[in-house]
């Protein structure tokens, strides 16, 4: 089969790099890619967001299934544009992916269908969402309806900081069409988790959780990011638990985004917050994350093109995800300054010294070629990821391999993976 890969992150990366290990793959294509995925993929100059241009390589290049990395893409209504066309692709309608693209439709179909989340409430008008926030005790979540690439949720400790929350979103346009309206929630504390399953739209088989890390600076402290580093499987949140995510998160959302005709095949991915005796949704993704994928693919055994077949087949329930016991984790490298202004173009160093390892893979983001040295070209550059029997050896060489890799202006967190190891697993009960 000729595979296209729609993205250029190391989510998609990860994806290339896994169904380049499947039986059933023939050449394997990505639009646009990036340097690391050059080597395993023929990349093709077509960004992400060109339906239109990606629907022309599907012909040209004769692809038999397509997979859909970013939102951009999923929200704009790429799968409904390849069905209509007869090509098989993997990822929700625009409609099902209405679940990420807007937090507002999340947070009512949550309600609906009694899947457990914070309390809310939804405001077009500023001056609205002005007088409310005098009713209400801190700290609160100020979210944006749109997509805001992982930026759009301000937390406030104080009625000064939601002010300044609002005014950014919704006067300042900061989020640009993702602020035109917002939510008003409920702080929850606990400890984030990530689950997604793979999804034929009646029946769901879930992969190994992640924790991922999405504040720029050591111990969670700084903005949002894109996501700063992963690792999984997660100690403290137990399989019970996990069975229960999938009873009252997973089944009940699949049925009821059937039920409002809303058919949802791909992945689906929710962000969950333990608390300590229960959990709740914080969010919904249509696909897969980033970089939860580059620590949950590589423990997993189960031809990936066999799983997406069965997906688009409507036939999940006859596939066994099979997983190796291992511990993996991500480490991503960005340009200092992300996610503010940060310099691009900076000449990579020391790649040749991970290359052929067994046990670590170098996972490009944002990387480029120029006159036959990698560079950089984004925020998030580089996701180190390695694997180990235990989550200790694998944080150790996660770092090693981190080490082993210069460049001008490079970053990273260096507490990636370590509440994994500090948390009781009592915090789940």
């Amino acid at each position: 089969m000729n595979i296209l890969i729609i993205g250029s992150g190391g989510r998609e990366h990860a994806l290339v790099w896994k169904l380049a290990q499947s039986n059933s793959t023939g050449r394997i294509y990505c639009a646009p890619g990036n340097a690391g995925i050059s080597e395993l993929a023929e990349c093709l100059d077509v960004k992400a967001d060109n339906l239109t241009g990606l629907l022309e390589i599907v012909r040209i290049k004769k692809i038999d299934c397509t997979i859909v990395g970013p939102e951009v893409p999923l929200s704009s209504g790429i799968v409904d544009l390849f069905e209509q066309h007869h090509y098989p692709i993997f990822g929700p309608t625009q409609k099902a992916a209405e679940i990420e693209s807007s937090k507002v439709f999340a947070k009512q179909i949550m309600s609906k269908y009694h899947i457990p989340t914070a309390r809310f409430q939804v405001f077009e008008e500023y001056q609205e969402a002005l007088s409310y926030l005098k009713t209400q005790s801190f700290p609160l979540v100020i979210k944006a309806d749109g997509l805001a690439s992982g930026k759009g949720v301000l937390i406030a400790g104080n009625r000064p900081e939601a002010e300044q929350a609002l005014a950014q979103i919704m006067k300042e346009y900061r989020f640009g069409e993702a602020g035109r309206r917002v939510i008003i929630e409920e702080f929850l504390s606990g400890e984030e988790v990530s689950m997604l399953v793979f999804s034929d739209g009646k029946h769901v088989l879930p992969m190994i959780p992640s924790q991922d890390h999405k504040k720029i600076g050591d111990g969670d402290k700084g903005l949002n990011t894109g996501g700063m580093g992963a690792y999984s499987p997660v100690p403290f949140f137990k399989e019970e638990q996990q069975k229960l995510v999938l009873q009252k998160v997973f089944q009940p959302i699949i049925e009821g985004l059937e039920k409002e005709g809303r058919i949802f095949k791909g992945i689906l991915y929710a962000g969950l917050i333990l608390t300590g005796e229960s959990f709740k949704v914080l969010e919904f993704n249509a696909r897969f994350g980033d970089p939860e994928t580059q620590v949950i693919l590589p423990g997993l055994m189960t031809d990936l093109m066999e799983i997406v077949q069965a997906s688009l087949g409507g036939y999940l329930d006859k596939i066994e995800l099979n997983w190796h016991r291992q511990s993996t984790v991500c480490v991503v490298i960005s340009s200092r300054g992300y996610p503010g202004a940060y310099q691009q173009g900076m000449i990579i160093n020391g790649l040749e010294n991970l290359k052929d390892r067994e046990d670590i893979m170098v996972f490009h983001a944002g990387t480029g070629n120029r006159n036959g040295r990698i560079i950089s070209t984004g925020g998030r550059i580089l996701g180190v990821t390695a694997w180990a029997e235990t989550l200790p050896e694998a944080i150790e060489k996660t770092y090693q391999g981190v080490n082993l890799i210069d460049f001008e202006n490079k970053y990273y967190r260096k507490d990636i993976g370590k509440k994994g190891l500090s948390l009781s697993p009592d915090l789940v009960r």
